[in-house]
């Protein structure tokens, strides 16, 4: 009997609480703060672009744009554990980015009185192929304090709806308004890279880091192979509301050619709508098998100078408010930032923030 009873006890110490649904409340994402979205006449409520371009633009650029890159959820709560529940818009996969950040959840919580930290990922298990719905829990046995989180959302998916879970009692609200500032706002263009391949998790993604870095939304638009300077893109961008910055990164997705004759006009469509908004075009990248690669090794840069070229023009017309910068570094000088020669890993992402935060703050004087 003793010995049945000691392994009773150890039974219950290894088997966890298995928390039911009435503990919880499924609060909708849409009743707390959604950032880092630029427009609100979208398809779905955490897709990229406006619905009315679904027919404008290609296929490919109209799909990829369905993905929730970049975009969070803020909140704040009292609550001692704190889960989500999604419904992903595909449940894809990719051979080369973790699933975490391919389609899974960062929650973050803001420490101090500057920093925010990341608490935990939700792995995306999907057991229904037919509802795609992913649920987990990020944290429990909080101190039942009033803290401020924020949720990222996937970064290679859709999502079709969210609901932040805390417990049945606790408090939860749209959190101070001055953390990831409302009154500040940048507007991110370009590639698969900027979109956030292939960051292991979704805060990791460059956009994300420097939205934490200098407190201000900052509206992901990278279009996995489809940042190829679309007219159409830029007239949309013009309608984003009180932008700050607009960083412009499309070089990986165009050629030398593309380079050479899109450049100007596409960026004069931003530059006489926003005399007054600092517009920053960032170099393409020089990826690691450049080095190497006897094609590549000249083609690359040749892709730049032509993009340099386009802003020397701008510049000459007596648009002033153009800054240019170049991508040494960019993922870092080791060259061990990507995962495929081209998209970036987290330690890529992190020399990504590190090379234009300072000029962006510098820039805004934030």
């Amino acid at each position: 009997m003793k010995k049945l009873l000691l392994a009773i006890i150890a039974l219950l110490t290894l088997t966890p609480t298995v928390r039911g649904e009435e503990s919880w409340q499924y609060v909708n994402a849409l009743d707390l703060r959604v950032i880092n979205k630029g427009w609100d006449n979208t398809l779905r409520p955490f897709t990229r672009i406006p619905a009315y371009l679904e027919d404008s633009v290609r296929a490919e650029l109209w799909e990829r744009s369905q993905c929730s890159s970049g975009i969070a959820i803020r909140f704040a709560t009292n609550s001692k554990s704190i889960g989500v529940k999604y419904e992903l818009l595909w449940n894809t996969h990719l051979i080369h980015m973790a699933d975490t950040g391919l389609k899974g959840t960062d929650l973050y919580i803001f420490e101090g009185d500057s920093v925010w930290r990341h608490v935990n990922t939700i792995r995306p298990y999907v057991n229904n192929n037919e509802e795609k719905i992913v649920e987990s829990t990020y944290v429990s046995n909080l101190d039942g304090e009033m803290h401020e989180y924020m949720v990222y959302l996937p970064l290679y998916d859709g999502v079709n709806e969210m609901w932040i879970k805390v417990d049945s009692a606790a408090v939860i609200t749209q959190g101070r308004r001055d953390l990831i500032d409302v009154n500040r706002r940048i507007v991110a263009y370009g590639t698969s890279i900027l979109q956030g391949g292939c960051a292991s998790r979704t805060g990791m993604c460059s956009t994300n880091i420097i939205s934490r870095e200098l407190n201000s939304e900052v509206i992901n638009i990278g279009i996995s192979g489809e940042g190829k300077m679309d007219m159409c893109m830029a007239r949309a961008m013009n309608q984003i509301k009180d932008v700050d910055l607009f960083l412009l990164d499309p070089v990986p997705n165009c050629t030398e050619m593309m380079c050479d004759t899109l450049t100007v006009d596409f960026v004069r469509i931003l530059a006489d709508a926003h005399p007054n908004t600092p517009i920053v075009m960032l170099a393409g990248p020089y990826y690691p098998y450049s080095r190497y690669d006897s094609f590549f090794n000249k083609y690359l840069p040749a892709k730049n100078d032509a993009f340099r070229r386009g802003y020397e023009k701008l510049r000459e017309m007596g648009y002033k408010n153009i800054y240019f910068i170049e991508s040494d570094g960019l993922d870092g000088v080791e060259d061990d930032g990507t995962v495929d020669g081209i998209h970036l890993t987290d330690l890529g992402f992190r020399h990504y923030a590190n090379l234009l935060t300072p000029r962006l703050r510098e820039i805004l004087g934030w």
